[in-house]
């Protein structure tokens, strides 16, 4: 008897994330093939066994597809799968979680899809594709759980950035604000903030202190 071979449709999906007008957004494409044609969904393409050694492989490869810059922060969150997800047959998805600091949002292009847009990751104002918002909704919850275990969210800030921003970005994340006292005493001896001597941010009010993370941080 012949051994049945099952080749299930595999994906791997990435929720974007980045700070942008004060508000927590995640990077969505419009699809320009069936199915879903013109819907809109998170960033994903089918695995490459010729090109991809593994699934994070193939997630850097979907993402350098959309943006020119590379991803500081990647990582897996979970495994989708089922029957009734997507029209092309049994499928399972890998997804992941990915953090682009706000100045970099300009390298973000559309190249392989009909436009893109930076939605609220919150309440984004559109319906997505095939279970979308369940995948947005798990990598969102996976990053909020994180930043309110303490872990600092640096990959989302700029090279150089003061404790006020790290606070705010905290803040826009967890939806709450945070007591400034209290985070400036947890943020003492932080190993993975390096303060940079002489170097402030100037403005209207009194000169701030900017940092940097170490080498090599791991959110």
């Amino acid at each position: 008897m012949p051994i049945k071979k099952l080749f299930p449709f595999v994906t791997a999906d990435i929720a974007l994330f980045t700070i942008d007008d004060d508000t927590l957004r995640v990077l969505l494409v419009k699809r320009a093939n069936p199915p879903a044609k013109g819907a809109w969904a998170l960033p994903g393409g089918a695995i490459d066994p010729d090109a991809d050694a593994s699934l994070d492989e193939a997630a850097r490869r979907v993402l350098s597809g959309k943006t020119l810059v590379d991803v500081p922060f990647l990582e897996q969150v979970a495994t989708f799968s089922g029957a009734a997800r997507d029209p092309r047959g049994w499928s399972l998805s890998a997804l992941y979680y990915a953090l682009l600091p706000r100045d970099q949002i300009s390298a973000v292009a559309g190249r392989k899809t009909e436009a893109i847009a930076w939605a609220n990751a919150f309440a984004a104002d559109v319906e997505l594709a095939f279970d979308h918002a369940e995948l947005l909704a798990t990598a969102l919850e996976k990053l909020r759980d994180k930043v309110e275990r303490a872990a600092l969210p640096l990959h989302l800030l700029p090279e150089r950035f003061t404790l006020t921003e790290l606070q705010r970005t905290c803040e826009i994340i967890q939806g709450r604000a945070l007591d400034k006292s209290s985070f400036r005493r947890r943020l003492k001896d932080e190993p993975n903030l390096i303060e940079l001597e002489g170097e402030f941010l100037r403005g209207a009010q009194r000169p701030a202190q900017l940092y940097r993370a170490i080498e090599g941080f791991r959110f």
